[in-house]
């Protein structure tokens, strides 16, 4: 063929290449997919397509397990794993594994999204992209998982989420030790650590690592909450926000803790309670140095930096930093605790409080101290305990500069400076700064006993009563006191005991300016001053100056039963015989002293009687020189010196210095004799009608 025939054909040829081309761009699709309809022109392509409906995925990835329709997809996918990364944006250095993936990539940097969304409005630079979208609206979810049967809009979808029963999460984060499935996921995480946020929120400034929360932040904003609850009616600005709420009324919780034992309804709330066994803390607050296992709770604790208080009470006025809190405070003022223990009685107004204190009774400890080796119900206790092997008491008292290691003990102290005592019990008129004491104090009118000693069976109304019991069983006195050695079982009463030496923290009567180590000491010392007698006993009109005398004194008429001794002729619940006498003169006396045989029923009243024999601690008359145990004793005596004798009798008009030399008086006239004894006679059986 000669030149000029071939300068003939060629542009024939070409111009013949130019018309088909068009002809190909616009070919038939002839072929198309019975299962979804989906049509192609190549017979090779529907093939590859019709795999998906088929589920068969024969190639998989040796090293994450992801599974492939076609051995080209695996080639593409290992591409992932080996690092390599041959095509690199030009922009932002960005790298790919491969070109398409530039290419789409590319697209970001052009801004320009021209394909839109007719029912949202939502823009997509790729039109691929536009109909995934799409399938959501249409509702069609064509892949569904054979294992739990839910189903997807998009087969990549199902295939992320076919990793999840798997269980393989082969990418972690070397931070935190979190493990991911998808390496998508890791970097996303990642994130958070880096302390980036790009997104910001135009209403309010707050920023976010990831644009998803940003958009799920704003629906806030718009006040629009269109997923409701059908059993309560609550209200979610989001579907998975409905779902998790809904799994309350369920009553379900599949998920329990190995370690504490307790339960979750969601997998994601288990592992998130797990890594407080872990101890691991990967957030920490730049301001204060505190460690936190989760990214939210530190949030939550730099709003306490910020001061911020922005929602307030409307019954009391008092300011919160999150709503949640203030949400928490206003069950105070309805008053409404529809929780209930079965064991103690004791109600909580949310359900989460009542399997907390539950634990207490189930005497599972699962957070110990790693230097003394005390366990604790919450970890919550765990943490306020490790401050005291700290020794860091960073709260002082202002009026008397007393130091404690928590605000709120503080807080509790400063009532104390005060002198008000808002919570008064209805039925002995004690009353108290605290609500919460007032409460504990009601328990013991209950009569509910809910903790027992398992080596004597004595029962308490409070767990810590028997914590404090349990000590005297060991016989460990392990506090003792740096100025006159005196030992003690419990930390608390080695700090009253010290009061004594160095006069902080006493309370002194305004009368007659005697000091006591205690509050209740004091008060319970104010009843002498006091001439009344405003209790009195409803079965026998006996008057009394204090409640708790009052109390004591009703014990003997609450006795069902009461035997007289043959010794003493008392009256007693405690049966005697002729050779056993009654706890008044012997019986039931557990303490007995070594040098005189004397028995006694309290170690304190043993201890007392002690000092006679070694002479500490003896209180002497300045008039005669005679010594006596106690200071009520020594007074008792002076009065004999001083000559007043305050105390007369109705009938012969004979005075007296005590009360109760005036009551002895008094059986001459009445020729009752209450001390007769018979000692070889048996004990007569008294019935109470």
């Amino acid at each position: 063929m000669s030149s000029t025939q071939k300068d003939q054909h060629g542009p024939r040829s070409q111009r013949s290449q130019e018309a088909d081309k068009p002809h190909r761009r616009k070919r038939e699709k002839t072929y198309s997919c019975d299962e979804c309809g989906k049509d192609f022109a190549v017979k090779a392509k529907l093939k590859q397509h019709q795999v998906i409906h088929t589920g068969e995925r024969p190639f998989s990835c040796d090293l994450c397990g992801k599974s492939f329709s076609t051995k080209d997809y695996l080639k593409k996918h290992q591409l992932i794993h080996s690092g390599v990364k041959a095509y690199s944006c030009d922009q932002c250095g960005r790298a790919f594994t491969h070109s398409s993936s530039l290419q789409s990539h590319l697209v970001t940097h052009s801004g320009i999204k021209a394909y839109s969304c007719d029912e949202c409005g939502k823009s997509f630079s790729r039109k691929g992209h536009l109909k995934q979208h799409q399938l959501i609206h249409s509702g069609v979810k064509a892949y569904s998982c054979d294992e739990c049967g839910r189903a997807f809009t998009c087969s990549s979808s199902l295939q992320s989420h076919l990793v999840t029963h798997s269980g393989i999460k082969a990418y972690s984060c070397d931070l935190c030790g979190k493990s991911f499935s998808r390496k998508d996921h890791l970097k996303q995480h990642q994130l958070i650590h880096s302390g980036v946020k790009a997104y910001s929120c135009d209403q309010c400034g707050r920023a976010f690592t990831h644009s998803s929360s940003l958009q799920r932040h704003l629906v806030n904003h718009s006040g629009i909450k269109a997923y409701s609850c059908d059993e309560c009616g609550k209200e979610f600005t989001e579907k998975a926000n409905l779902k998790l709420h809904q799994v309350i009324h369920t009553g379900e919780r599949p998920f329990s803790c190995d370690l504490c034992g307790k339960s979750f309804s969601l997998k994601i709330s288990l592992k998130k309670h797990q890594l407080i066994h872990s101890g691991v803390k990967a957030y920490s607050c730049d301001q204060c140095g505190r460690a936190f296992t989760h990214s939210s709770s530190l949030k939550k604790h730099l709003l306490t930096h910020s001061g911020i208080k922005a929602y307030s009470c409307d019954e009391c006025g008092k300011d919160f930093a999150m709503k949640a809190k203030l949400k928490l405070h206003q069950v105070i003022h309805t008053g409404e605790r529809p929780f209930s223990c079965d064991l103690c009685g004791r109600s909580f107004s949310r359900k989460s409080h009542l399997k907390q204190h539950q634990l207490i009774h189930s005497g599972v400890k699962a957070y110990s101290c790693d230097q003394c080796g005390r366990a604790f119900t919450h970890r919550c206790n765990l943490q306020k305990h490790l401050v005291n092997h700290s020794g860091i008491k960073a709260y002082s008292c202002d009026e008397c500069g007393k130091e404690f290691t928590e605000k709120a003990k503080l807080k509790q102290h400063q009532v104390i400076h005060t002198g008000e005592r808002p919570f008064s019990c209805d039925l002995c008129g004690k009353s108290f700064s605290l609500k919460i004491s007032l409460k504990r104090h009601q328990l013991i009118h209950s009569g509910v006993k809910a903790y027992s000693c398992d080596q004597c069976g004595r029962a308490f109304t409070q767990r810590g009563h028997l914590q404090s019991h349990l000590v005297t069983h060991s016989g460990i006195k392990a506090y003792s006191c740096d100025i006159c050695g005196k030992t003690f079982s419990q930390r608390g009463h080695r700090n009253t005991h010290l009061r004594i030496h160095t006069r902080h923290d006493v309370h002194c009567c305004e009368q007659c300016s005697k000091e006591f180590t205690t509050d209740e000491k004091l008060q319970r010392h104010m009843f002498t001053h006091t001439e009344g007698r405003p209790y009195k006993c409803d079965l026998c009109e006996k008057t009394f100056k204090s409640p708790h005398y009052l109390r004591r004194h009703q014990q003997i008429h609450t006795r069902k039963r009461l035997y007289k001794c043959s010794y003493c002729e008392k009256q007693s619940d405690t049966e005697g015989s002729s050779s056993q006498p009654c706890h008044h003169c012997g019986g039931g006396k557990d303490f007995r002293c070594d040098l005189c045989g004397k028995t006694f029923s309290c170690q304190a009243d043993l201890k007392t009687h002690q000092h006679r024999h070694t002479g500490d601690k003896l209180k002497y008359c300045k008039e005669c020189g005679r010594s006596f145990t106690t200071s009520r004793d020594l007074k008792r005596h002076e009065l004999i010196h001083s000559g007043v004798k305050k105390h007369l009798c109705d009938q012969c008009g004979s005075s007296f210095t005590t009360a109760g030399d005036l009551k002895t008086h008094k059986r001459a006239h009445t020729g009752e004799k209450p001390h007769k004894h018979t000692q070889h006679t048996n004990i007569s059986v008294i019935t109470q009608g």
